[in-house]
């Protein structure tokens, strides 16, 4: 996963402290390090391009603008603007995500201009004001670890209720939806009708969070849910004794949406297990009767579909053998 780059950015010869604190602990924190990459200027290699024209770069480049506002304003160019102005506005003008923390000093000592772009930033973002290191620091943390959650890098709902930001209404399958429609209107007397539209029957089934694209609406109705999660497959394998032994003598990975994966997994198994077939002397069609209950089969591969840790890479994975299933 790519890093989240954070820009730092404040009056040169205001925060120095801070500015290397907050670097070190942002790349040093076990859970933040993870996930945040900071930029400071102290840092930045000898070049020939002014070092205005860096920062500005820095800023395009980054996810997430910590401004650190406090006494003095700064170099002024001709326009009378101070870098640290520049760079707060180009990150509003390209919609970055702006972290606004105030120094505690009083109005009538700072810079008037300085106060005039606090002024500026109240109007537009939320602010937070530090009067130490450890303040500033744990403001900091509380900020990104809200800016993961929003974005649902880290979630504390549960997995199939969270969006998925990268899926479209375009992603879902609205045959498949249709079928699901008629076979429930059949079977428990689902209350829309065949011709609802999309995000009505996704409100309904409660798949659509804010309207985005649940996981589980893409697990159970996506065109290829693969593409989303990768490990959302499952792998049935066949052994004609009772140890793990290679070469696995049938061996299939199913994909598709999570119906379609209980369906291969059950008609694996069925076709590998014995099978009676009995006489057609109470009707035309003759009873059959598998060594492990069908219904048997696909309670345990819908469990372990339905209930596998969607965040993990492993696959689901269905193992039949001489004695066992």
């Amino acid at each position: 996963m790519n890093k989240q780059k954070v820009f730092i950015s404040s009056i040169i010869n205001e925060f120095a402290r801070e500015r290397k604190s907050l670097f070190n602990y942002l790349t040093t924190d076990a859970l933040l390090g993870r996930f945040f990459e900071p930029f400071i200027f102290e840092n930045l290699p000898a070049t020939d391009q002014s070092t205005d024209k860096v920062y500005i770069d820095e800023v395009r480049r980054c996810n997430i603008y910590i401004g650190l506002f406090g006494k003095e304003y700064g170099f002024e160019d001709q326009n009378g603007l101070s870098p640290t102005e520049h760079e707060y506005n180009e990150a509003g003008r390209l919609n970055k995500t702006r972290l606004i923390f105030l120094s505690d000093y009083k109005s009538d000592e700072r810079h008037p201009k300085e106060s005039a772009l606090i002024k500026k930033a109240e109007s537009e973002v939320v602010r937070k004001r530090f009067s130490s290191v450890s303040e500033l620091k744990a403001g900091v943390y509380a900020a990104l670890i809200k800016f993961l959650e929003e974005k649902e890098i880290i979630r504390t709902g549960p997995f199939d209720a969270s969006s998925c930001f990268s899926a479209r209404l375009e992603d879902i399958d609205a045959d498949k939806i249709i079928s699901f429609i008629s076979l429930a209107k059949t079977n428990r007397g689902f209350p829309l009708a065949h011709e609802s539209t999309l995000v009505n029957t996704l409100t309904h089934l409660n798949l659509l969070n804010e309207n985005k694209i649940s996981n589980a609406a893409l697990l159970l109705f996506g065109k290829q849910p693969q593409r989303f999660f990768i490990s959302s497959e499952v792998k049935c394998a066949h052994f004609h004794g009772t140890e793990i032994v290679k070469p696995i003598p049938s061996y299939q990975i199913y994909k598709g949406d999570v119906f379609q994966l209980v369906d291969q997994a059950v008609d694996f198994v069925l076709s590998k297990i014995n099978l009676q077939v009995g006489t057609r002397d109470k009707g035309t069609q003759a009873p059959v009767k598998y060594e492990i209950p069908r219904a048997v089969i696909a309670e345990a591969i819908v469990n372990a579909v339905v209930h596998r840790d969607y965040t993990s890479n492993g696959s689901v994975q269905v193992m039949l053998f001489k004695d066992r299933l």
